[in-house]
């Protein structure tokens, strides 16, 4: 699949994004080589290989540990936007992102 200017310029319309002309044009370079990687990796042949569930093997490296997973009561409201800029009835205000 090859990736164009038009469809870097549509993706960054429906993100809000203001793209130069020349990022626009890096952009669709980087995105198509991204794509074109992709699809040489669709090209090997996987199927002796088992899906991985955890990318780290804690059993091969002691330094590559997870925490255990634990239960614990959740952060109260007050303090979840204690620290937030601007809140109100328990809730983060921001401002409003959708325009059209």
């Amino acid at each position: 699949m090859r990736i164009n200017e038009q469809d870097v310029q549509r993706v960054a319309e429906l993100a809000n994004l203001a793209l130069t002309e020349e990022e626009i044009s890096r952009m669709a370079r980087d995105l198509d080589g991204i794509l074109s990687h992709i699809e040489k990796l669709n090209e090997l042949d996987t199927t002796n290989s088992e899906p991985m569930a955890q990318v780290l093997f804690p059993a091969a490296d002691e330094t590559a540990t997870l925490r255990e997973d634990v239960e614990r009561a959740p952060l109260p409201n007050a303090e979840a936007v204690a620290n937030a800029p601007v809140s109100g009835g328990g809730y983060f205000k921001v401002p409003k992102v959708i325009e059209r």
